[in-house]
This record gives C-alpha cells, sequence and structure tokens, in this order.
C-alpha cells in the first residue's frame, strides 16, 4: 500500500507529521512525502523543513492521500499542477484523506461535492462554499474520504483509518505505542471551550472571514 503525505510551502507540520506517525505504521505500507519538485519544504514556521523525496508526478496513483492545511493552503487553491493531481490520484485512490484546512483543497478540487467533511474551526464554513457539507466533528468518515479537523486531530485520523484497514488491535497497539493519551493542561481545544475573548481575537485575524 502506497501513502503519499502532500507538502507545499508553509504547511503545518503537525498535518503532516500526525499521519506519518500512525498511517506510517501500516504494515508492509511504503510512505512518501511529495511536493511539485523534490526537496526540502518549508513548515509554517519556517524553521522547519520536510523533505519531500518524490515529486507529484512521479506517484500518480497512491492507494492513500493525505493533504495537510497550513497558511500555505490559501495560494494552493488556485494551485492546478496540485488540484490537477488530487483529481487523478483521487480517481484510483482506496482512501484520500485530509487534516485541518486540506480539507479545503480537496473542496478546491472538487472531491467533496454533496460530501460530509471537517476543517479547522476557523475554515469550517468555507466548505460550503465548495458544496460540501462542514460539520464540527473531529474525524469524518464519507465514503472514502476521511477529513479531520484542526492540527492535532490528524493523529486522531490517523488512527482512524489504521483501524479500517488493519483492524482496531493494531490500531490500539499503534496508540499504545506511542503513547496517545490526551490529558492537556487546559480545556480549550475548541471554540465551545475556549474563553471568548481569544475565539473572537482568533476570527478577527483570520485569513477565513466570510465576505
Amino acid at each position: 500500500m502506497q501513502i503519499v503525505i502532500v507538502l507545499f510551502d508553509r504547511f503545518t507540520a503537525l498535518d503532516a507529521v500526525g499521519p506519518y506517525e500512525t498511517l506510517g505504521r501500516l504494515p508492509d505500507a511504503e510512505l512518501f512525502f511529495a511536493a511539485e519538485r523534490t526537496g526540502p519544504v518549508r513548515a509554517d514556521t519556517g524553521n522547519l523543513a520536510i523533505t519531500a523525496d518524490r515529486a507529484l508526478a512521479d506517484v500518480p496513483s497512491p492507494d492513500i492521500v493525505v493533504v495537510p492545511g497550513g497558511p500555505g493552503q490559501t495560494p494552493q487553491m488556485e494551485n492546478e499542477t496540485l488540484l490537477d493531481w488530487l483529481r487523478a490520484a483521487d480517481a484510483t485512490s482506496t482512501w484520500t484523506t485530509s487534516v485541518c484546512t486540506g480539507s479545503l483543497l480537496l473542496a478546491a478540487a472538487g472531491l467533496l461535492q454533496g460530501r460530509r467533511a471537517t476543517s479547522h474551526w476557523l475554515a469550517l464554513d468555507f466548505l460550503e462554499r465548495f458544496g460540501a457539507e462542514p460539520t464540527g466533528e473531529r474525524v469524518v468518515l464519507d465514503g472514502k474520504y476521511v477529513t479531520a479537523a484542526g492540527v492535532s486531530s490528524g493523529i486522531d485520523m490517523g488512527l482512524t483509518l489504521l483501524g479500517r484497514i488493519a483492524g482496531d488491535e493494531h490500531a490500539q497497539a499503534v496508540q499504545l505505542l506511542t503513547e496517545y493519551d490526551p490529558q492537556p493542561p487546559y480545556d480549550a481545544g475548541s471554540p465551545e471551550k475556549a474563553p471568548a475573548h481569544l475565539v473572537e481575537e482568533f476570527r478577527s485575524k483570520s485569513r477565513f472571514i466570510l465576505t
């Protein structure tokens, strides 16, 4: 089984690394980071780069497609090279997935029309513009499409899909070995739980302001 995690300039690192650490544990799977061109691709902070060992053109038919999000997602919405690759890869993929605002790239490629999907809470309403049905769930499965909410939910998405493919016990083993047992010091991980002034501050600064 071939897994391709798509990279683009200013992606969010955990969006890509969460699925890498979970789906990458599939038995006999080969996983590649791929971008338009091979070489290092900088994450949104600029301090970290992940190497794309394959160009997108070199991996036209992966079994699993993973699309991260991040600030760099916005200019990619009009990148026909990437969107065309997503459409072509989706035509033969077993699973097409995203984390955070990566779902907007799937939507821009026309892949989420009429489907339930999720994204980062700041971007959720934008899915409607592309004919998707937004939901605030952390992981959403609709047919072969699996979308995850913001950033850290990529770990949940990876484990969910791992269970579907390799069985619950294998997914549980990966969860155990990665010691994924969240006990956050604050209960502020969603707009429903976080202090209202923080939610409003980030909404006011968001690049996803509906007009």
